[in-house]
């Protein structure tokens, strides 16, 4: 790892290291660093096979970063989310920046990052208001600089509420776009949780709502971040298990009222995603 951003004399800079207990370590998103700076020249900061997450957000003055083999002109108000396992660098121009920025890991984190980047989010966006997220920083550095015994907890519950807020804000603004297709996607869901009931087909579903099928699987996804299929089997779990809790229903009468058709096919779909039987989920709530 190559490390020259905190050399003196280049920024003024506020950071709290932190050390996170073992149970945090193992169980939790965890904290590692968090900080903020301003540069005192132009600079470059370079690493590479760091185990960590980086957040930072810029305050003030521009500069660019370089991530996956692409360059980006960052400005105020611009944030940042990388997998620090990858080579990067980012550096100020000659108009000097502030930079807010946390470091941090969890277990779960390399499949957060892979979501994240699923639906569409990258390296660097520009919400409409930055309040959110200086405010979840600020959260954050209070309570690493605090005394809380229940702090890795509390560190743990923000940066949660970082990846949501970056999972919320970082489609691609092409994602964005507005079209009757794409609303035609709204009335597709629609369809789909309250139909699904019934047998639905991917090409009577395309037909339905005049749309290519492989347009329809392809741009779903991106919407909502789940295929149809997947989407369609989440909408039909949940209503059973509804049904399995709140009536006395045979199992039966349950995957038929589900859209599973037989007994055989709702058992093994149910047990795939609740990883046990419709029975026994049927007892133990």
């Amino acid at each position: 790892m190559s490390d020259s951003l905190f050399h003196q004399g280049i920024e003024n800079s506020q950071r709290i290291l932190y050390t996170p207990s073992d149970f945090a370590r193992v169980h939790l998103l965890h904290l590692q660093e968090i900080g903020a700076l301003t540069a005192q020249e132009p600079h470059r900061s370079q690493r590479s096979g760091l185990s960590s997450y980086l957040f930072f957000l810029v305050d003030k003055g521009s500069g660019t970063l370089w991530y996956e083999d692409t360059h980006y002109t960052l400005t105020v108000g611009d944030c940042v989310f990388l997998d620090c396992h990858n080579p990067y660098y980012h550096e100020s121009s000659a108009d000097l920046w502030s930079l807010r920025w946390v470091h941090f890991d969890g277990p779960s984190m390399r499949g957060i990052y892979e979501k994240y980047r699923e639906r569409g989010g990258l390296a660097r966006i520009h919400p409409e208001n930055l309040s959110d997220f200086s405010s979840l920083w600020t959260r954050l550095y209070e309570i690493a600089g605090s005394t809380d015994y229940i702090r890795d907890m509390r560190l743990s519950e923000a940066l949660f509420s970082l990846l949501t807020l970056l999972m919320e804000k970082s489609w691609h603004p092409a994602l964005r776009r507005a079209s009757s297709k794409r609303q035609n996607l709204l009335q597709v869901k629609e369809y789909l949780d309250t139909h699904y009931a019934e047998s639905i087909v991917l090409d009577d579903l395309a037909s339905r709502f005049y749309i290519s099928k492989f347009y329809l699987s392809r741009i779903f996804k991106e919407q909502f971040g789940v295929s149809i299929g997947d989407y369609l089997l989440q909408v039909r779990i949940t209503h059973a298990k509804q049904l399995l809790r709140f009536s006395r229903e045979s199992l039966n009468a349950i995957a038929a009222a589900c859209g599973f058709g037989t007994l055989y096919y709702f058992s093994r779909m149910f047990k795939k995603v609740e990883g046990i039987s419709p029975s026994t989920y049927r007892k133990e709530w």
